[in-house]
């Protein structure tokens, strides 16, 4: 029997298991809109493009198959651009279906008409058009096939008009599952010749691909042979951090003790992390091409093993498979690094304990205690999420990640990213306690979203961290051009008044010690909540003050 090309694409998107989709209608997908109403499939109404891409693209972190979101062409597609670049970075598999013009009126200039193998081209692992309604549902498939494949990333399927309204009769492809990358024997054999060798070696987790299993494999396999492990940027949820082999993570304001390890080390098993420029420290932690520690690079993709550094052992394996033939390894009885696995966990805990801020201001909040609070009253599975800023970095310092959907955040570095990815992992784990760390202005780039909160139901507590700027442009122009801020301070509105016009809970706070009561109560409000924190807008970092003596480093 025929039907309509959107009714043929939604039932591709079941047989793939979708059950959640984010988007922004338009008139360019109306058929899709209409074979929505009809499915089981949780169809959730964002307020902007780069919004519904960012949340579609946390999603895809937390389940590990494609997050799915759709918006209409031209304007649509270039705001959700955002989230795309997201998944490009953090690897991240998700699927952009974009409304396109009539198939008639391609090539001359047709209203909001985008060339969308040209615009995502650099971002996307594949860009589609579909030709016909007929070859709607493989072309679902194999958008899932390539988002899930190797190193996972985004795929972009764009859909005219008509090929949406026309009918068709067309076969469902079944679910696509990701193929299996096992490790050569022959290499698993080579990295044990390796550790036999070392004296100081050190694990660190990245990328993508992960499930729960694979994390329990890891630990295993660190606890066997008492080995260090670290997390690279914004994956600190990739090992457990109370684990007595947690080192800290790679990334912005690195633990100095951390970085010293890594950079004296002499064998690095880096499983899944690339070591760009954040976690290399701007390529300085490793020597390019050839680094100075035996570099073992575990990567799901053959096209980035040694693009960037020659490792001295180079293994082709997804994360799960590795880490499961990691786990049966046997260690010997003794290790010449006894000792160091607990010598680093030790450091990490006394970086990562927050004190109070000797030099906190009155009529400001204190962040340093705002996570020495918040790590006494989080439950344990509880998910924060941030977006980019110099706030992010008391999160990242002093909050212990349990599991693997304890953190969403975006490796590349993408303001509003925050908001959006709270709703979606609120939406995806209900019983979660969930709260997004946001700087004011990182929360105004999607703060719109707070309404999909309130009208989705997702109950998030966002802490607002306002210092009345662009923190982490100032610091920059105070290194470089002392004295002479230009295009960073903020006029900002209440923000606690705007999460109230939402119908949420929102209240403001500028003296620490009315933080606790401020949120007890937003944990217990039971609608979308807001803590508007004003802050101290020279406490530029979680080691630095404004202005800098002259030789100050602000980590």
């Amino acid at each position: 029997m025929t039907v309509e090309g959107g009714v043929l694409l939604v039932r591709a998107l079941e047989a793939q298991g979708v059950d959640r989709v984010f988007c922004v209608p338009g008139e360019s997908y109306l058929p899709v809109l209409d074979a929505l109403f009809d499915s089981g499939i949780d169809t959730v109404l964002c307020r902007q493009e780069g919004g519904a891409a960012m949340m579609a693209e946390a999603d895809g972190k937390l389940t590990g198959r494609p997050g799915i979101v759709f918006v209409t062409r031209g304007p649509g597609a270039t705001n959700a651009s955002a989230g795309v670049h997201v998944a490009a970075h953090d690897l991240t598999p998700m699927i952009l279906f974009i409304g396109q013009v009539p198939t008639e009126f391609r090539g001359r200039g047709a209203f909001q008409e985008v060339d969308y193998d040209k615009m995502f081209g650099g971002m996307a692992k594949a860009v589609f058009e579909a030709a016909t309604p007929a070859e709607l549902p493989d072309l679902v498939a194999e958008a899932f096939r390539i988002a899930l494949d190797g190193a996972p990333g985004p795929v972009v399927v764009a859909l005219p008009e008509d090929t949406l309204s026309g009918e068709a009769d067309a076969d469902i492809p079944s679910r696509v599952e990701a193929f299996e990358i096992h490790p050569a024997e022959s290499k698993l054999e080579n990295l044990w010749a390796m550790l036999e060798d070392a004296t100081a070696p050190i694990v660190i987790l990245g990328g993508s691909r992960w499930t729960d299993g694979a994390i329990a494999d890891i630990e295993e396999f660190a606890t066997h042979f008492h080995l260090p492990v670290a997390c690279s940027f914004r994956r600190q949820s990739l090992f457990p951090n109370r684990h007595p082999n947690y080192a800290g993570d790679v990334g912005i304001g690195i633990a100095p003790a951390l970085k010293a390890r890594i950079a004296a080390s002499d064998l690095v098993i880096a499983v899944g992390a690339r070591f760009g420029e954040m976690p290399s420290q701007g390529y300085t932690l490793f020597d390019v091409p050839t680094p100075k520690q035996r570099l073992v690079q575990v990567l799901p993709d053959d096209t980035e093993l040694g693009r960037l550094y020659h490792p001295a052992l180079s293994i082709l394996a997804d994360p799960v498979s590795f880490a499961r033939k990691a786990a049966q390894l046997v260690a010997s009885a003794t290790v010449a690094w006894s000792g160091e696995a607990e010598a680093a966990h030790a450091a990490y805990l006394a970086w990562s304990t927050p004190e109070p801020d000797a030099a906190a201001q009155p009529g400001y909040v204190d962040i340093n205690a705002v996570m020495a609070h918040l790590e006494k009253v989080l439950p344990a599975k509880s998910t924060l999420t941030n977006g980019a800023g110099n706030y992010a970095g008391w999160l990242h310092r002093y909050h212990r990640f349990t599991d693997r959907a304890a953190q969403l955040a975006p490796t590349s570095g993408s303001m509003g990213y925050g908001l959006p990815a709270a709703v979606a992992a609120k939406l995806r784990h209900p019983d979660r306690t969930v709260v997004c760390f946001a700087g004011d202005g990182c929360f105004q780039m999607t703060m719109q979203e707070f309404g999909t909160a309130c009208q989705a139901g997702a109950a998030v507590v966002v802490l607002v961290v306002d210092n009345s700027q662009y923190g982490t442009i100032r610091m920059h122009q105070e290194r470089h051009y002392p004295g002479r801020p230009s295009a960073t301070a903020l006029v900002n509105p209440d923000f606690a008044a705007l999460a109230r016009s939402y119908g949420g809970f929102g209240v403001m706070v500028t003296e620490t010690a009315d933080f606790p009561a401020a949120m007890d109560a937003a944990l217990a409000a039971g609608v979308p909540a807001l803590v508007h924190l004003r802050t101290d807008p020279d406490r530029i970092s979680t080691t630095a003050r404004l202005p800098f003596a002259p030789a100050r480093d602000a980590g």
